[in-house]
């Protein structure tokens, strides 16, 4: 059953991996800017869903937008993680609907220090009814009381954070509205951690960047990514634990 499990999870990871690379491209813009809708060289975009969805390849069969291996192996990974610590538990099916998109918010936080309202708020909607339906049946691993008031908590947190310093900026305040529910789901212990895990790798990867003199000391970086895997780190904690 855990390979089978361990197999679907790689092979949606794999489906859904696919297709980000196109859709980061489109919506890695600065605020205000409508998205993308042609190729670095000014081919339209066309394909599914109004050019939305398909490989990173315009008309003329131009690569375009983040590295698609890159994207595709990490999509499938995470996945792969996921459904080796959480086994057939109800919140797993959560899960490996969520990752796709949150590897999607830190590409595109990666690219150009945003997370887009398009994405943060239906996935936190989204997360909320998820975890509902998942509380509903038997063996389930979280609480979906504790999931919302993780939200609350972490989200209000965050905007206080936000309020007083300069390097958080309101899109990290929803994306941990998400976050907060994710980790709320397995307890404040797990909620700690996770927090605490993405903070560690924001810092870690900042003072490497002041080592190999590619960033000062008032240099921005994009959030997003870490505060993903520091959930991440914190979801594989809380499956894990019987």
């Amino acid at each position: 059953m855990e390979a089978f499990l361990i197999t679907a999870a790689i092979v949606w990871g794999c489906a859904t991996g696919v297709l980000i690379p196109r859709v980061a491209y489109r919506l890695s813009v600065p605020a205000g800017e409508s998205w993308r809708s042609v190729c670095p060289v000014g081919h339209r975009l066309v394909g599914i869903g109004g050019g939305w969805l398909g490989p990173a390849r315009c008309s003329a069969g131009d690569r375009f937008g983040p590295k698609s291996l890159s994207v595709f192996f990490v999509t499938a990974g995470v996945c792969a993680l996921l459904a080796a610590t959480s086994g057939a538990r109800p919140e797993l099916v959560v899960w490996l609907l969520l990752s796709p998109v949150c590897v999607l918010l830190a590409v595109v936080d990666a690219s150009v220090h945003r997370l887009p309202d398009v994405l943060t708020l239906p996935l936190t909607a989204g997360t909320c009814v998820l975890l509902g339906g998942a509380s509903l049946f038997q063996g389930a691993g979280g609480s979906w009381t504790s999931a919302l008031l993780g939200l609350l908590v972490l989200g209000g947190c965050f905007f206080v954070l936000f309020l007083f310093s300069r390097g958080l900026g309101f899109g990290d305040v929803k994306l941990a509205l998400v976050l907060g529910a994710v980790l709320g789901w397995y307890g404040w212990p797990v909620v700690l951690v996770g927090v605490f895990a993405g903070f560690l790798f924001g810092a870690l990867w900042g003072v490497g960047l002041l080592f190999a003199g590619r960033a000062g000391r008032r240099s921005r970086m994009a959030f997003g990514p870490f505060l993903l895997a520091g959930a991440l780190a914190g979801v594989l904690l809380g499956s894990s634990l019987p």
